[in-house]
C-alpha cells in the first residue's frame, strides 16, 4: 500500500474502516480499533483504540495482544479494516458455531469462503489470548499459526465469498 494507512482509503462516501464499522456496529456491543496511526480518527469510530506495544508493527496479532488489557468479556470478534463487505451475519454465524452445546471446547471460529480460511474474521473466547504473548515472544506472527494451538473451526461462508474482499491497492473496488 505504499505506507498509506488501509483504513483511511475512501469506500464510498467514507473510509474502509468506517464501513467495516457500520457493518459490524448491529452485531457488537462494543468496538475496539487496534491502530498504530491516525488515532484522533479511529477515535471517531469506536469506543476503545490501542496502539501495538511491540515495536516494529508486528501484525495483527501484535494488535490483538494490545487490546488484552481491554477485553473483559468472555468473547470476542476480530475483523480487518480492508474488508468493507462483511456479513451482516458474521458475528451470528461465528458465535453460533463457537458456542455450540456439542462442542464446548471449541476456542476460536472463523469464516472460510470458500476457497481459504479468512483468519482475521473470527469469534474466539478471550482465554484464549493468554497464550499471545508467549506466541508472539517466539517470533512468529502467524494468525492460523496461533489458532493451530486452539482448539479451532472454520464456519462455512461460501455462499458469501465476495463478503470477504480484501482491499489492497488504492482505487481497488470489490
Amino acid at each position: 500500500m505504499g505506507g498509506v494507512d488501509k483504513g483511511l482509503l475512501p469506500w464510498g462516501t467514507s473510509t474502509l474502516a468506517a464501513e467495516v464499522v457500520r457493518r459490524l456496529r448491529p452485531q457488537v456491543g462494543k468496538l475496539l480499533i487496534s491502530c498504530n496511526r491516525n488515532m484522533e480518527y479511529y477515535r471517531t469510530l469506536a469506543e476503545v483504540t490501542v496502539g501495538d506495544t511491540r515495536r516494529n508493527f508486528q501484525g495483527p496479532l501484535s494488535g490483538l495482544e494490545a487490546a488484552i488489557p481491554h477485553i473483559r468479556t468472555e468473547f470476542l470478534i476480530i475483523a480487518p479494516c480492508d474488508a468493507p463487505l462483511l456479513p451482516a451475519d458474521l458475528v451470528g454465524r461465528l458465535m453460533n458455531a463457537l458456542d455450540q452445546d456439542s462442542k464446548p471446547s471449541v476456542d476460536i471460529c472463523y469464516a472460510h469462503d470458500g476457497k481459504r480460511g479468512q483468519y482475521l474474521c473470527a469469534a474466539m473466547r478471550s482465554r484464549c489470548l493468554a497464550s499471545l504473548p508467549a506466541y508472539l515472544d517466539t517470533g512468529q506472527r502467524a494468525v492460523r499459526d496461533w489458532y493451530a494451538g486452539h482448539h479451532s473451526i472454520e464456519v462455512d461462508f461460501s455462499s458469501q465469498e465476495s463478503s470477504f474482499c480484501n482491499i489492497n491497492e488504492p482505487g481497488q473496488q470489490a
